[in-house]
Protein backbone atom coordinates (compact mmCIF):
# COMPACT_ATOMS: atom_id res chain seq x y z
CA UNK A 1 0.00 0.00 0.00
CA UNK A 2 1.00 3.62 -0.57
CA UNK A 3 -0.61 6.57 1.15
CA UNK A 4 -3.79 7.64 -0.60
CA UNK A 5 -4.12 11.27 -1.61
CA UNK A 6 -6.96 13.60 -2.47
CA UNK A 7 -7.41 14.52 -6.14
CA UNK A 8 -4.96 17.04 -7.55
CA UNK A 9 -6.51 20.51 -7.24
CA UNK A 10 -8.25 21.48 -10.46
CA UNK A 11 -8.01 24.66 -12.51
CA UNK A 12 -5.25 26.69 -14.08
CA UNK A 13 -1.57 26.10 -14.71
CA UNK A 14 -0.81 22.98 -12.65
CA UNK A 15 2.53 22.17 -14.28
CA UNK A 16 4.39 22.30 -10.95
CA UNK A 17 2.21 19.35 -9.88
CA UNK A 18 2.57 17.46 -13.15
CA UNK A 19 6.03 16.13 -12.40
CA UNK A 20 7.06 12.61 -11.50
CA UNK A 21 7.36 11.81 -7.80
CA UNK A 22 8.77 8.29 -7.83
CA UNK A 23 8.68 8.04 -4.04
CA UNK A 24 4.88 8.34 -4.17
CA UNK A 25 4.49 5.81 -6.99
CA UNK A 26 4.75 2.01 -7.06
CA UNK A 27 7.26 1.65 -9.88
CA UNK A 28 4.60 1.73 -12.59
CA UNK A 29 6.87 2.87 -15.42
CA UNK A 30 9.26 0.04 -14.44
CA UNK A 31 6.56 -2.62 -14.74
CA UNK A 32 3.61 -1.58 -16.89
CA UNK A 33 5.58 -0.41 -19.93
CA UNK A 34 7.63 -2.44 -22.42
CA UNK A 35 11.05 -1.58 -23.79
CA UNK A 36 13.39 -3.20 -26.28
CA UNK A 37 17.15 -3.73 -26.17
CA UNK A 38 18.64 -0.74 -27.96
CA UNK A 39 20.88 2.26 -27.45
CA UNK A 40 18.35 3.36 -24.81
CA UNK A 41 17.86 0.08 -22.95
CA UNK A 42 20.31 -2.68 -22.12
CA UNK A 43 17.69 -5.46 -22.11
CA UNK A 44 14.29 -6.41 -23.53
CA UNK A 45 11.33 -6.12 -21.17
CA UNK A 46 7.71 -7.06 -21.99
CA UNK A 47 4.87 -4.90 -20.68
CA UNK A 48 3.72 -6.18 -17.29
CA UNK A 49 7.07 -7.68 -16.27
CA UNK A 50 9.09 -5.84 -13.62
CA UNK A 51 12.39 -4.36 -14.77
CA UNK A 52 15.41 -6.34 -13.55
CA UNK A 53 16.51 -3.21 -11.68
CA UNK A 54 13.25 -2.71 -9.74
CA UNK A 55 13.73 -3.32 -6.02
CA UNK A 56 11.11 -4.76 -3.67
CA UNK A 57 10.47 -1.27 -2.26
CA UNK A 58 9.66 -0.05 -5.82
CA UNK A 59 12.89 1.93 -6.06
CA UNK A 60 15.52 1.57 -8.78
CA UNK A 61 18.69 -0.26 -7.82
CA UNK A 62 20.79 1.68 -10.34
CA UNK A 63 19.04 5.06 -10.30
CA UNK A 64 22.31 6.98 -9.83
CA UNK A 65 24.03 5.24 -12.77
CA UNK A 66 21.28 4.57 -15.32
CA UNK A 67 23.10 6.11 -18.27
CA UNK A 68 26.35 4.32 -17.53
CA UNK A 69 24.45 1.03 -17.20
CA UNK A 70 22.78 1.26 -20.60
CA UNK A 71 19.38 2.58 -19.47
CA UNK A 72 19.50 6.03 -21.03
CA UNK A 73 15.82 5.70 -21.96
CA UNK A 74 14.83 5.75 -18.30
CA UNK A 75 16.50 9.12 -17.83
CA UNK A 76 14.47 10.77 -20.61
CA UNK A 77 11.09 9.27 -19.67
CA UNK A 78 8.66 11.42 -17.71
CA UNK A 79 5.18 10.33 -16.67
CA UNK A 80 4.10 13.96 -15.99
CA UNK A 81 3.01 12.85 -12.52
CA UNK A 82 0.69 10.14 -13.82
CA UNK A 83 2.42 7.41 -11.81
CA UNK A 84 1.78 8.85 -8.37
CA UNK A 85 -1.70 9.99 -9.41
CA UNK A 86 -2.70 6.48 -10.52
CA UNK A 87 -1.18 4.91 -7.40
CA UNK A 88 -2.45 7.37 -4.79
CA UNK A 89 -5.68 8.75 -6.24
CA UNK A 90 -7.12 6.56 -9.01
CA UNK A 91 -6.47 3.34 -7.05
CA UNK A 92 -6.57 4.87 -3.57
CA UNK A 93 -3.14 3.69 -2.45
CA UNK A 94 -3.47 0.03 -3.52
CA UNK A 95 -0.34 -1.39 -5.18
CA UNK A 96 -0.17 -3.66 -8.22
CA UNK A 97 1.60 -6.11 -5.92
CA UNK A 98 -1.55 -6.52 -3.80
CA UNK A 99 -4.07 -8.09 -6.19
CA UNK A 100 -3.90 -9.60 -9.72
CA UNK A 101 -7.09 -7.79 -10.75
CA UNK A 102 -5.66 -4.48 -9.56
CA UNK A 103 -2.46 -5.27 -11.42
CA UNK A 104 -4.22 -5.72 -14.77
CA UNK A 105 -6.38 -2.65 -14.37
CA UNK A 106 -3.58 -0.42 -13.08
CA UNK A 107 -1.26 -1.39 -15.92
CA UNK A 108 -4.00 -0.59 -18.44
CA UNK A 109 -4.83 2.76 -16.86
CA UNK A 110 -1.27 4.02 -16.37
CA UNK A 111 -0.28 4.66 -20.03
CA UNK A 112 -3.63 6.34 -20.66
CA UNK A 113 -3.23 8.55 -17.60
CA UNK A 114 0.26 9.44 -18.70
CA UNK A 115 -1.20 10.71 -21.98
CA UNK A 116 -3.89 12.68 -20.12
CA UNK A 117 -1.29 14.27 -17.86
CA UNK A 118 0.82 15.26 -20.85
CA UNK A 119 -2.24 17.00 -22.31
CA UNK A 120 -2.72 18.75 -18.97
CA UNK A 121 0.88 19.96 -19.17
CA UNK A 122 0.29 21.55 -22.55
CA UNK A 123 -3.04 23.02 -21.47
CA UNK A 124 -1.34 24.42 -18.37
CA UNK A 125 1.01 26.31 -20.64
CA UNK A 126 -1.96 27.54 -22.68
CA UNK A 127 -3.41 28.89 -19.42
CA UNK A 128 -0.14 30.69 -18.67
CA UNK A 129 -0.40 32.34 -22.11
CA UNK A 130 -3.95 33.57 -21.44
CA UNK A 131 -2.97 37.27 -21.33
CA UNK A 132 -1.99 36.97 -24.99
CA UNK A 133 -5.29 35.35 -26.05
CA UNK A 134 -8.68 36.85 -26.79
CA UNK A 135 -11.60 36.09 -24.49
CA UNK A 136 -13.14 33.48 -26.78
CA UNK A 137 -9.93 31.47 -27.03
CA UNK A 138 -9.37 31.76 -23.27
CA UNK A 139 -12.84 30.34 -22.71
CA UNK A 140 -12.11 27.41 -25.03
CA UNK A 141 -8.88 26.65 -23.18
CA UNK A 142 -10.75 26.65 -19.87
CA UNK A 143 -13.48 24.35 -21.20
CA UNK A 144 -11.05 21.82 -22.67
CA UNK A 145 -8.93 21.94 -19.51
CA UNK A 146 -12.02 21.19 -17.43
CA UNK A 147 -12.83 18.16 -19.58
CA UNK A 148 -9.25 16.87 -19.43
CA UNK A 149 -9.20 17.21 -15.66
CA UNK A 150 -12.51 15.35 -15.48
CA UNK A 151 -10.93 12.43 -17.34
CA UNK A 152 -7.88 12.51 -15.05
CA UNK A 153 -10.04 12.36 -11.93
CA UNK A 154 -12.18 9.46 -13.19
CA UNK A 155 -12.38 5.95 -11.81
CA UNK A 156 -10.26 3.26 -13.51
CA UNK A 157 -13.32 2.21 -15.50
CA UNK A 158 -14.03 5.80 -16.58
CA UNK A 159 -10.43 6.37 -17.68
CA UNK A 160 -10.45 3.16 -19.72
CA UNK A 161 -13.78 4.11 -21.34
CA UNK A 162 -12.74 7.66 -22.27
CA UNK A 163 -12.35 8.42 -25.99
CA UNK A 164 -8.80 9.74 -25.72
CA UNK A 165 -8.15 9.70 -29.46
CA UNK A 166 -10.96 12.16 -30.12
CA UNK A 167 -10.09 14.24 -27.06
CA UNK A 168 -6.42 14.41 -28.07
CA UNK A 169 -7.43 15.69 -31.50
CA UNK A 170 -9.49 18.44 -29.85
CA UNK A 171 -6.57 19.46 -27.64
CA UNK A 172 -4.04 19.42 -30.49
CA UNK A 173 -6.27 21.60 -32.68
CA UNK A 174 -6.84 24.05 -29.83
CA UNK A 175 -3.14 24.26 -28.98
CA UNK A 176 -2.41 25.01 -32.64
CA UNK A 177 -4.71 28.02 -32.48
CA UNK A 178 -3.19 29.14 -29.17
CA UNK A 179 0.27 28.91 -30.70
CA UNK A 180 -0.75 30.90 -33.77
CA UNK A 181 -2.35 33.63 -31.66
CA UNK A 182 0.69 33.98 -29.40
CA UNK A 183 3.24 33.88 -32.20
CA UNK A 184 1.28 36.54 -34.12
CA UNK A 185 1.92 38.92 -31.23
CA UNK A 186 5.57 37.97 -30.71
CA UNK A 187 8.53 40.11 -31.85
CA UNK A 188 9.48 39.31 -35.42
CA UNK A 189 13.10 39.00 -36.55
CA UNK A 190 14.25 41.48 -39.14
CA UNK A 191 16.97 39.26 -40.60
CA UNK A 192 16.83 36.43 -43.09
CA UNK A 193 14.98 33.31 -42.01
CA UNK A 194 16.44 29.79 -42.38
CA UNK A 195 15.01 27.88 -45.35
CA UNK A 196 12.88 24.75 -45.06
CA UNK A 197 12.01 25.39 -41.43
CA UNK A 198 8.41 24.80 -40.39
CA UNK A 199 6.02 22.27 -38.85
CA UNK A 200 7.00 18.60 -39.29
CA UNK A 201 10.27 19.59 -40.99
CA UNK A 202 13.03 17.03 -41.44
CA UNK A 203 15.93 18.89 -39.82
CA UNK A 204 17.98 15.91 -38.71
CA UNK A 205 21.58 17.07 -38.40
CA UNK A 206 20.66 20.58 -39.62
CA UNK A 207 23.17 23.35 -38.99
CA UNK A 208 21.18 26.12 -37.35
CA UNK A 209 23.77 27.43 -34.90
CA UNK A 210 22.96 31.02 -33.96
CA UNK A 211 19.79 31.01 -36.09
CA UNK A 212 16.95 33.40 -35.36
CA UNK A 213 13.99 31.05 -35.12
CA UNK A 214 11.69 33.36 -33.18
CA UNK A 215 7.94 32.91 -33.60
CA UNK A 216 8.33 29.99 -36.02
CA UNK A 217 6.53 26.68 -35.56
CA UNK A 218 8.69 23.57 -35.40
CA UNK A 219 5.91 21.38 -34.04
CA UNK A 220 6.44 17.74 -34.88
CA UNK A 221 9.79 18.44 -36.54
CA UNK A 222 12.74 16.07 -36.52
CA UNK A 223 15.69 17.92 -34.98
CA UNK A 224 17.70 14.82 -34.09
CA UNK A 225 21.40 15.74 -33.75
CA UNK A 226 20.69 19.22 -35.19
CA UNK A 227 22.96 22.09 -34.16
CA UNK A 228 20.85 24.81 -32.51
CA UNK A 229 23.65 26.11 -30.33
CA UNK A 230 23.22 29.80 -29.68
CA UNK A 231 19.88 29.87 -31.53
CA UNK A 232 17.06 32.18 -30.47
CA UNK A 233 13.83 30.18 -29.98
CA UNK A 234 11.72 32.92 -28.44
CA UNK A 235 8.02 32.06 -28.95
CA UNK A 236 9.04 29.15 -31.19
CA UNK A 237 6.47 26.34 -31.07
CA UNK A 238 8.30 23.12 -30.15
CA UNK A 239 5.33 20.89 -29.35
CA UNK A 240 6.16 17.32 -30.34
CA UNK A 241 9.56 18.26 -31.80
CA UNK A 242 12.12 15.43 -31.58
CA UNK A 243 15.16 16.91 -29.79
CA UNK A 244 17.19 13.75 -29.34
CA UNK A 245 20.87 14.75 -29.24
CA UNK A 246 19.98 18.25 -30.43
CA UNK A 247 22.73 20.71 -29.50
CA UNK A 248 21.09 23.42 -27.40
CA UNK A 249 24.23 24.81 -25.85
CA UNK A 250 23.86 28.53 -25.37
CA UNK A 251 20.41 28.53 -27.02
CA UNK A 252 17.62 30.73 -25.68
CA UNK A 253 14.47 28.70 -25.01
CA UNK A 254 13.26 30.91 -22.15
CA UNK A 255 10.14 31.95 -24.08
CA UNK A 256 9.81 28.87 -26.31
CA UNK A 257 6.32 27.37 -26.49
CA UNK A 258 5.24 23.92 -25.23
CA UNK A 259 8.67 22.63 -24.18
CA UNK A 260 8.59 19.48 -22.03
CA UNK A 261 11.13 17.96 -19.69
CA UNK A 262 11.55 14.76 -21.76
CA UNK A 263 12.52 16.88 -24.78
CA UNK A 264 15.26 18.59 -22.80
CA UNK A 265 16.40 15.36 -21.16
CA UNK A 266 16.98 13.86 -24.62
CA UNK A 267 18.91 16.91 -25.88
CA UNK A 268 22.35 18.36 -25.13
CA UNK A 269 22.80 21.70 -23.42
CA UNK A 270 24.95 23.61 -20.98
CA UNK A 271 24.89 26.24 -18.25
CA UNK A 272 24.31 28.95 -20.85
CA UNK A 273 21.13 27.38 -22.23
CA UNK A 274 18.17 29.51 -21.15
CA UNK A 275 15.06 27.50 -20.24
CA UNK A 276 11.36 28.16 -19.57
CA UNK A 277 10.33 28.46 -15.93
CA UNK A 278 8.31 25.24 -15.83
CA UNK A 279 11.23 22.90 -16.66
CA UNK A 280 14.66 22.31 -15.12
CA UNK A 281 18.18 21.88 -16.43
CA UNK A 282 18.94 18.15 -16.91
CA UNK A 283 21.61 16.86 -14.55
CA UNK A 284 23.63 15.28 -17.39
CA UNK A 285 24.11 18.58 -19.25
CA UNK A 286 27.65 19.92 -19.05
Amino acid sequence: MVDAAPPIPARGDRRDLLKADCASCVGLCCVALAFARSADFAVDKPAGDPCVNLADDDGCRIHDRLRQSGFRGCTVFDCFGAGQHVARSTFGGVSWRDDPAVRRSMFAVFPLMREVHELLWYLGEAVSLSPLLDSELRSEVTAVLDETERIAEGTPEEVLAADLNTHRDVVVELLGRVSAAVRARAPRPSGKRPKKVGPRSDLMGARLAGADLRALTLRGSYLIAADLSGADLGFTDLIGADLRDTDLRGADLSAALFVTQPQLDSARGDALTRLPRAVHRPSHWV
